[in-house]
């Protein structure tokens, strides 16, 4: 077992009966999808998804898990997903999948909102190997990206894969990657981000994991906020 399919396993085992779990979307996602079905096949656990892409509502449908649509979910019992990168302080950076919007529902309706991530995804600072994808509505990007600027961001529109033109999110906007100064705050960023108008939402997840679960060597790390100045 890789440490992938490690830390998955050990979400899915803190997942109960009765519980709403919240799906992310990519690769450590769909590891996680993969044990909460055998769970739920051989040891009988009862419990209701919501997926925070289309893809993944298809997986945990075809792997005989119970889908509910956004639009049926008031609540989350508990959130599981992976990240680009994550830093000393648990802030995460999402977002390279384009589905920023519901990622960020889950993330904020959750009680508990668990991070899985191998090692390699651990930096000292947001924005370290990855733009901070922001995502706009696409008749407000050049006003966006001109507001972003002025606070020292650098970047441009994402293209799409075949560059031939730009990206669309799930949600249906545009996305501008941008590049910030190393030494900005992001509790400061993030709430400039949140202030913009024209910007539906963006990558920096702050404040926002209740656990994270990192996966090295064959171990697995937990890690908490309030465990952070213990």
């Amino acid at each position: 077992m890789n440490d992938k399919e490690l830390i998955a396993k050990r979400a899915a085992d803190q997942v109960t009966d009765g519980m709403l779990v919240g799906l992310g979307t990519g690769s450590t996602a769909n590891c996680f999808i993969e044990e909460l079905a055998h769970r739920s096949r051989e040891q009988g656990l009862k419990v209701t998804t919501v997926s925070s892409s289309v893809v993944s509502a298809v997986k945990a449908q075809q792997l005989g898990l119970s889908v509910l649509g956004f639009e049926q979910v008031s609540h989350v019992d508990l959130y599981v997903d992976g990240a680009d990168e994550v830093s000393p302080d648990l802030t995460l950076l999402k977002g390279q999948g384009a589905d920023l919007v519901r990622e960020k529902l889950l993330a904020t309706a959750s009680k508990q909102f668990l991070v899985l991530a191998e090692a390699s995804k651990l930096v000292d600072r947001i924005g370290q190997r990855f733009p901070i994808p922001i995502e706009v509505m696409p008749f407000a990007w050049q006003l966006v990206k001109k507001q972003l600027e002025a606070n020292g961001g650098q970047g441009d529109l994402r293209q799409n894969s075949n560059k031939n033109g730009f990206a669309i999110s799930a949600y249906g906007s545009l996305i501008l990657d941008m590049n910030f100064d190393a030494h900005i705050d992001m509790e400061t960023l993030n709430s400039t981000l949140n202030s913009i108008p024209g910007i539906v939402e963006h990558g920096i997840f702050y404040g926002l994991a209740t656990t994270v679960l990192i996966g090295a060597n064959g171990q697995v790390q937990e890690r908490k906020p309030d465990s952070l100045y213990g």
